[in-house]
């Protein structure tokens, strides 16, 4: 099984690339937005508990998340692995991931972080804020303060894993194919 961690701050394509890798290496991808809009949309047990502490302008405690993730991975038993998206966010997060994945005698292969200047990060959120028209990716200071909440809550993740010898970094800058390419040999040469 390989099970990948795409990282890197809003806006650095781990989505785009997600998507390539997923279809590459066979590889469900797993991204944790999808996951609560499919659980609150389905209006399942575990939608439900999440919407209540959201609606209470809560955090949704990682274990839910868990076993939200759980559940996903349960689900698809015939891939050859999964490309985490947007999860972990926070070392309790990994911790909870990894101690997931060691229940099914699994563990993270990798954590492949997508490298972007903070300036970029803002040019490319806010060009994408004129078609996704979300408020949040037209106001300048949001993508800001979500930049630094990445560097203060996020990033640890990668020494994290740094620890366990499985971090990487590669350049998100250029066209969505070189850093494809950038992404591929990488992991070619790693798996």
């Amino acid at each position: 099984m390989i099970n990948l961690i795409l990282f890197g701050p809003p806006g650095s394509g781990k989505g785009t690339q997600a998507a390539f890798i997923a279809n590459k290496y066979n590889l469900l991808h797993i991204s944790t937005g999808d996951l609560f809009r499919y659980e609150l949309s389905n209006n399942t047990e575990l939608g439900q508990r999440a919407r209540a502490y959201m609606d209470q302008g809560m955090l949704v405690p990682d274990s839910l998340t868990i076993e939200m993730l759980k559940n996903k991975v349960l689900s698809h038993p015939d891939t050859d692995g999964y490309i985490f998206d947007g999860f972990p966010r926070t070392i309790p997060q990994a911790e909870a991931l990894d101690t997931m994945l060691a229940e099914m005698n699994q563990s993270i292969s990798a954590l492949v972080a997508l490298e972007v200047p903070d300036e970029e990060i803002v040019e490319r959120i806010l060009l994408r804020g004129q078609s996704s028209l979300r408020a949040d990716d037209l106001n300048e200071e949001i993508i800001r303060k979500r930049i630094s909440v990445y560097q203060a809550e996020t990033s640890p993740v990668f020494e994290y894993y740094s620890l366990q010898n499985k971090s990487h970094s590669v350049s998100g800058l250029g066209t969505i194919e070189e850093i494809t390419q950038r992404l591929s040999n990488l992991l070619d040469n790693m798996l």
